[in-house]
């Protein structure tokens, strides 16, 4: 038996250090599995530092290589790295992690705590791999905040914009179990499911995007290079001009002299947009807009209530209280509609109702979910009715883009056809208007 001094944290998140018996260190990780803690170091008791004097704090070999390599030469130590508060970025996007990077860093972190390495060792060995800019700094700062004592969800609180709620408070959660490597695995599996839907959705524009690409190309090179030429011998042979190539021609003239007009007002506009569906009531008015659109409020109805499904079941599932999941869901459902079903629900949830009550009464929420829910409320088994629940909008949100891009598909190709067709027509019109005119 050998002896392990460890620093580790209780379910309160209070920072504890003392000593173990144990065979190895992984029975040792066990062992404080066992009684309730979440590791940061374990050591055994002849590689570790002595202690220091009353009111020092003990430090691992690893937080001593940490102090070394940032101190200054006056002994003064220095931050190991630089968070999004102390070097503002021009771009959100450059202070987060992406959904693929975020998944990535839990799977390895979740890989690493399971093979038994501790917190502070797994963030250390994810800290020396390089990957891009932002992941690099962002895990470099939690390694640090974890080597000063703080737990991993008090680390993660501090970067809002890549670890959500809904992670902060499901790896709260494994701490005060602990069980955070499991937890940090079924967050692995509702990531990939999330970013199975938006790949759904995203792949689902692609060929429709391409095909009004190249429709619009193919319209804005007729314009400015075609019928100019056209127009000019019309011009030349003082021949009288249809209606439409009449049209045609006042469309190429503004378009060659306004261009830059027309670019502004364009990008005016998305801007303008941009800002308004930034506000509430512009949010509002959008959301509200999408679940009105044919075949798209199917689209966003499925993405959304198996979001909502999968999210409230997984942190339920995970012991975090009913009415703190569905503020989490409330805030990561992505409608602001259907946020406003759920954040009605837990006001009535709070009066002592069911979850499945107050959803059945709203106007979005389908009968179909509200009568699976109620299901697992009388059964006992909530979470795993909520999981079924997802499954069902899965399948739902994959056959519904199926449906999207059959219809989407061929109504591009009869939009950016008759934009083509106009525009040969209206030429074609107006010459055989002038070989008629030249016969005998």
């Amino acid at each position: 038996m050998s002896n392990f001094a460890y620093t580790a944290r209780t379910r309160a998140g209070e920072k504890i250090e003392g000593s173990i018996q144990a065979a190895d260190k992984r029975v040792a990780l066990l062992q404080l599995e066992k009684k309730g803690y979440v590791p940061v170091s374990v050591k055994e008791q002849d590689t570790i530092a002595p202690p220091k004097p009353p009111g020092g704090n003990l430090k691992s070999p690893l937080t001593e290589r940490e102090s070394e390599s940032t101190r200054t030469p006056k002994g003064r130590r220095k931050a190991a790295s630089t968070t999004s508060e102390d070097k503002p970025t021009l771009f959100a996007w450059q202070r987060r992690m992406s959904l693929r990077d975020l998944l990535f860093f839990t799977r390895e972190m979740s890989d690493l705590l399971a093979s038994g390495m501790t917190l502070g060792e797994a963030l250390h060995t994810l800290s020396n791999r390089k990957t891009n800019a932002v992941q690099d700094r962002i895990i470099a700062t939690l390694r640090d905040d974890i080597i000063q004592g703080a737990s991993l969800s008090e680390a993660l609180s501090h970067h809002p914009e890549s670890f959500g709620t809904l992670h902060t408070s499901m790896v709260q959660a494994g701490e005060a179990s602990g069980t955070l490597p499991e937890v940090l695995e079924r967050l692995c599996k509702h990531y990939e499911r999330v970013q199975d839907a938006q790949e759904k959705v995203l792949t689902a524009m692609v060929y429709p995007a391409v095909i009004i690409l190249v429709g619009l190309g193919t319209v804005i090179f007729s314009m400015i290079y075609v019928i100019p030429r056209f127009t000019a011998i019309f011009e030349d042979l003082e021949s009288e001009l249809p209606a439409s190539t009449q049209l045609l021609k006042t469309l190429s003239d503004g378009l060659i002299n306004y261009w830059w007009l027309l670019l502004i007002l364009i990008v005016t506009l998305a801007i303008m947009g941009r800002r308004a569906v930034a506000t509430p009531v512009g949010r509002r008015v959008w959301d509200g807009f999408k679940l009105r659109v044919p075949v798209v409020k199917n689209i966003v109805k499925a993405n959304a209530f198996g979001h909502f499904a999968r999210t409230l079941g997984t942190l339920l599932n995970n012991g975090v209280p009913v009415l703190g999941a569905l503020s989490i869901v409330e805030n990561t459902v992505g409608n602001e509609i259907i946020r406003e079903e759920i954040a009605d629900a837990r006001e009535r949830v709070t009066d002592g109702a069911t979850i499945s009550s107050p959803l059945a009464e709203g106007r979005v929420f389908p009968r179909l979910l509200t009568d699976m829910l109620a299901v697992g409320e009388k059964s006992g088994n909530m979470s795993g009715a909520l999981m079924h629940i997802a499954n069902r909008y899965d399948r739902e949100l994959d056959r519904t883009v199926k449906i999207f891009t059959t219809v989407l598909e061929p109504l591009m190709i009869l939009i950016m056809a008759a934009l083509v067709g106009f525009v040969a027509i209206s030429m074609l019109s107006a010459v055989f208007g002038m070989t008629s005119g030249l016969s005998p």
